[in-house]
């Protein structure tokens, strides 16, 4: 038995990998531990809530107490970390809620690993869950490896680069083991719908308008969440310790084209004619510190460990876009915030 804490489980990407891992290991016990913010949906676990090998904590990775008595109480053996505040406007109005739980919330799980396992390593492992960000904006040319200076340049990225520079400093300085791994832009199903693909999903079925920043010059890398949770798989269980591997989907595209591929996908599924959407496209003035583009090279983990994604962008996308026109109730219970009740109703069962 292995007693696995998954931190930010009830969000968009800690759901997958929940789910994945709750199914894939029958023999884990999963402890999903999530302070349930805003972004903090528990209906996207439903389907998995009742199976024995389960359990929700709702915890605030910032409260240091509380997550020293979570390792006491579920015996971890390992942390899969996942939580942090994710979105970059948020952090520009906000940072210093950023620093708080991406830094300090990161160093609360690595002290209570370090005094909870006291040097008693073997089988452990300290998983820490990043982002490309941390590596600052591309030229035309080139791309992010693992070994790539860090240059962020949004208090969001700021945030995640520190607490990639403490996760390492617990390697080298108590030999916690630890493995990080840095990842591309998600997308797919139960994403928060600030986020910019299901945000403008719904925006298109509802003809409101598609808000574009600067003149939709900006590049990103895009990558299948289900194929993010299986590199995540691949690497918690063979990753090297100490180590750091790239997660990209080899998927660039400029943001003004991907919106054109959401419109077109949407308006076809609702059997609109071709192009009727496209007016609903509106610019609007470039986001400060706007990061021109990334891209990930991830040799290394296909290299090492076998990993490459499973989809092509526009497969993954209309596979996406069917999720959301077939799960309705879901974004309306989100932008509604009657997402909430379900997560109040399920406390109030456990």
């Amino acid at each position: 038995m292995k007693n696995i804490l998954i931190t930010g489980g009830a969000g968009f990407i800690g759901s997958h990998v929940v789910r994945l891992f709750v199914n894939k290991y029958p023999n884990y016990n999963i402890i999903n531990l999530d302070v349930l913010t805003y972004a903090g949906n528990l209906e996207n676990l439903k389907d998995i809530e009742d199976k024995p090998n389960y359990t929700f904590v709702k915890a605030d990775i910032c409260d240091a107490n509380k997550i020293e008595n979570v390792f006491s109480k579920h015996n971890i053996d390992a942390v899969i970390h996942l939580a942090a505040e994710s979105h970059v406007d948020r952090s520009i109005i906000d940072p210093l809620s950023f620093a708080r739980t991406n830094v300090m919330g990161t160093l609360n799980l690595l002290q209570a690993a370090k005094k909870y396992w006291d040097n008693d390593y073997e089988n452990k492992l300290f998983y820490h869950i990043s982002t490309d960000e941390v590596y600052g904006s591309l030229t035309e040319k080139g791309f992010f490896t693992e070994e790539t200076s860090y240059d962020p340049h949004s208090p969001y990225s700021a945030s995640k680069a520190s607490s990639d520079h403490f996760v390492r400093a617990y390697n080298d300085t108590y030999n916690l083991p630890t493995v990080i791994s840095n990842c591309s832009n998600n997308y797919g199903s139960y994403q928060f719908p600030e986020k910019l693909i299901p945000l403008f999903i719904n925006n298109i079925c509802n003809n409101k308008p598609l808000p574009v920043y600067g003149k939709g010059e900006n590049i990103r890398d895009w990558l299948y969440v289900n194929d993010h949770a299986r590199a995540i798989d691949l690497i918690y269980h063979k990753g090297k310790l100490g180590d750091t591997y790239n997660i990209g989907g080899f998927n660039e595209w400029k943001n003004i084209d991907l919106i054109k591929v959401l419109i077109k996908t949407v308006d076809k599924l609702l059997e609109r004619k071709e192009g009727a959407s496209d007016n609903l496209i509106t610019y609007v003035t470039d986001r400060l510190g706007h990061d021109y583009r990334y891209a990930i090279d991830s040799s290394k983990l296909k290299n090492e460990l076998g990993w490459e994604p499973s989809l092509q962008f526009e497969e993954g996308i209309e596979k996406t876009v069917k999720w959301y026109l077939n799960n309705e109730s879901w974004i309306k219970n989100v932008i509604s915030g009657d997402y909430q009740k379900y997560n109040k109703k399920y406390l109030q069962k456990e």
